[in-house]
């Protein structure tokens, strides 16, 4: 999300009413959308606006690049001579909007006042700013004289009106008692902070509104299957008849191939379709979450669940169950979990650092100590022992666990009746109160399942491996996309995907290979494949495969680069990655695409590298054109609008 505040005698301009003699302040909000948040926040916006003596003009813009149409509209309105009345925010929901989003709203009512009044002398405002509950949540500087006194008093204390006096000032005892010396012998931590921020009065968010009630009781019926826990539609379980290791034991990453048995299903699919793994958390994280809770002993109870002021109930799984494949108790926990979870701490210092952490003068030590750490609620549960929150506020807290995406490597024309995958296993380091290595949660789980028959690093062969492997998983088909081959065939493609972003490529080559063997007069148009990977000799992904379509004349151009390896006779070489390799080639790019009507993929990291390769085709269309970058970037918005430069990206 990004938000931005400009002037200009067009985009924000005062508009006077004459009802009831009063000035309209007015202003021009947009926002760009497709399925997420920000027609939420737009209107939330609005209705504060007129609260605060606004009125704001709501429209929205339609954008080509992921999350790219605010800065794009930002960017331009500076060029045309607009100047910044209030500083822009940037939100990310992977960690929480309201970190930035929040506070960025709150402050705006000031700013706007400030803009008015500044650029209308004669207008003087009528009514006073917003408490400083919101006020004091703002992240730009505003002058010292636009707050009303009353804000300045409110800084001074908790910002929590549900609290007792007897409280705060029971809390405010405990923390001007903390010795200085003692503290500053200590560095900041997940559980200990340093001045000035544990000396500091703190502004926390409002305590969450509970939702539900939750009850446990004893089974009395046969357990859920995993599948019914999820709501995607349909789900198919299918056997696992083949897993590979593709990369090398002292590679940096780990990747696998997985092949399922799908003959039985009436499951289809194109080369380039994506489709869900259903996974479940870790049994070992979920049997130490259930200990920390002292819940251990209900694990096979039955949850019921029951939405307040409402007579419609949910529920029917078992807490395992719920534990297991319903809920992401990985997630981060955001602001407002933390606040939820100051009301069930008993030890007033524990509870004085989750104030901290959820509040914006610990904004810097929350970034630090639980997102950047990755931490999740298992440890601040273990952060902070006398943390005892009950069950309901989990389910109302931590997110739904979501089926993990994966693009389809194989073809049905190439393995009939099977479906192949491909992926690394994900492995960070979480540093709470301890340092903990972890895998990802799907793609540990997958690695675990496949552990005791994973093939050595082969050639992936087109034989069954003859053995009749139990384990299942359960899949559901995503949402029809059109990261397809061409319905001509005799277009030609240039295909970018290093790392595991080959995938979807081996199914393009296999189709392709299957259908110039049932056609082989057909016009069939040129194949570029642009990979990457670190070193040749570890992590070269279906190296054999690769030459064997070059040899047979399927794939016509294969352009890789190993960004770790130096060449022969020197120590170090620059890093060298698929962008480089496209800027090399770019005459032969750029006739494809603009002369010969071909097409472009690109499959793999979308915060570097799908990043780099778009800005390699601008530098390349605007040097073999001749033109502008703008111009360039327009060309490339008119091939995506046309389906010919397609991203299948992910971060």
């Amino acid at each position: 999300s990004h938000f931005s505040a400009l002037r200009t005698g067009a985009e924000l301009t005062c508009y006077c009413y004459s009802i009831c003699l009063e000035v309209m302040r007015r202003f021009l909000l947009l926002y760009a959308t497709q399925r997420g948040q920000a027609k939420a926040t737009a209107e939330e916006i609005c209705e504060q606006a007129v609260e605060h003596g606004f009125s704001a003009d709501l429209h929205c813009v339609k954008y080509t690049y992921f999350c790219n149409g605010g800065k794009v509209i930002d960017k331009r309105l500076q060029e045309l001579g607009a100047r910044h009345f209030y500083d822009t925010g940037h939100a990310d929901d992977c960690v929480g909007l309201e970190l930035v989003v929040e506070p960025w709203i709150a402050g705006l009512w000031a700013a706007l006042t400030e803009h008015f009044r500044s650029s209308r002398g004669q207008e003087e405002i009528s009514r006073a700013l917003p408490r400083a509950s919101n006020a004091a949540l703002r992240t730009d500087p505003v002058k010292p004289e636009l707050l009303h006194l009353e804000s300045q008093v409110e800084l001074l204390r908790l910002d929590d009106s549900g609290r007792k006096d007897s409280e705060v000032l029971q809390q405010n005892a405990v923390n001007s008692g903390q010795s200085s010396a003692l503290i500053e012998d200590f560095e900041a931590s997940l559980i200990r902070s340093v001045p000035p921020l544990s000396q500091a009065s703190l502004n926390i968010p409002a305590l969450p509104p509970d939702y539900l009630q939750v009850h446990l009781q004893e089974s009395l019926g046969q357990e859920k299957s995993q599948a019914s826990v999820t709501s995607v539609d349909p789900i198919f379980q299918v056997p696992i008849s083949k897993a590979v290791q593709l990369t090398t034991s002292d590679a940096i990453k780990t990747t696998l191939l997985v092949e399922l048995d799908i003959s039985k299903t009436d499951f289809s699919y194109q080369p380039g379709d994506a489709f869900s793994v259903i996974c479940r958390n870790s049994d070992s994280e979920v049997q130490n979450l259930l200990e920390r809770l002292q819940l251990a002993d209900k694990r096979e109870c039955c949850v019921l669940l029951k939405i307040k002021a409402d007579t419609k109930k949910k529920g029917g799984c078992s807490l395992q169950c719920i534990l297991t494949w319903c809920l992401e108790i990985r997630a981060v926990p955001k602001k407002a979990f933390l606040r939820a979870l100051v009301d069930y701490t008993s030890n007033s210092a524990e509870k004085r650092r989750l104030q901290e952490l959820c509040s914006k003068q610990g904004a810097a030590d929350y970034s630090h100590f639980v997102r950047d750490a990755c931490a999740c609620l298992l440890d601040l549960l273990l952060a902070f022992p006398s943390c005892q929150p009950p069950l309901s506020l989990l389910l109302e807290h931590l997110p739904k666990l979501q089926p993990r995406p994966y693009s389809r490597a194989s073809s049905s024309l190439f393995h009939p009746g099977k479906l192949r995958f491909v992926f690394n296993i994900v492995e960070f380091l979480s540093n709470t109160t301890t340092v903990v290595l972890r895998k990802g949660v799907c793609t540990g789980w997958l690695a675990t399942l496949v552990d005791s028959f994973l093939q050595p690093n082969t050639r992936v062969s087109r034989e069954d491996s003859g053995k009749a492997l139990a384990p299942k998983i359960s899949i559901s088909p995503r949402t029809t996309n059109s990261f397809h081959l061409p319905n001509d065939p005799s277009a030609p493609i240039i295909m970018v995907g290093p790392g595991t972003g080959i995938a979807p490529f081996i199914g393009f080559l296999q189709h392709r290979e299957k259908l110039q063997e049932h056609h082989p007069d057909g016009n069939f148009g040129a194949m570029w494949l642009f990979f990457g990977c670190r070193h040749k000799d570890r992590d070269y992904l279906f190296r054999e495969e690769l030459r064997h379509f070059l040899e047979h004349g399927i794939l016509t151009h294969l352009k890789v680069c190993f960004s770790r390896d130096a060449p022969v006779g020197q120590e170090e070489t620059p890093a060298n990655y698929v962008q480089d390799n496209i800027q090399l080639h770019g005459k032969q790019v750029a006739r494809i695409l603009l002369h010969e009507n071909g097409y472009i993929y690109v499959c793999g990291d979308a915060k570097n590298m799908a990043k780099d390769v778009n800005d390699a085709l601008v530098e390349i269309i605007s040097r073999e054109t001749g033109v502008e970058k703008l111009e360039a970037m327009k060309t490339l918005a008119t091939l995506k609008e046309e389906k010919r430069y397609l991203q299948d990206i992910w971060s």
